[in-house]
């Protein structure tokens, strides 16, 4: 694992991902909801909204007889 210390860059990068999803999720936790309680909520959107995206993906694979294979010639 790198152990090097973070660029400011990188931390900003991340920043710039991080607290948009948090934004929004806060924005729609109650208002008496602590900054753990909005952590622990994104935690399970986000593994939701990768499933969700998993799931998107799968459907638009070509199955069956509609899989193209990259060795087939006409």
């Amino acid at each position: 694992m790198n152990t090097k210390p973070l660029t400011v860059e990188e931390v900003e990068d991340a920043c710039e991902q991080f607290f948009p999803i948090f934004d929004t999720i806060r924005n729609q936790m109650p208002v008496e909801a602590t900054i753990e309680d909005t952590l622990k909520v994104m935690e399970t959107i986000c593994t939701l909204a990768q499933k969700l995206r998993a799931e998107k993906e799968a459907e638009n694979l070509p199955f069956g007889f509609n899989k193209k294979n990259g060795t087939e010639t006409d």
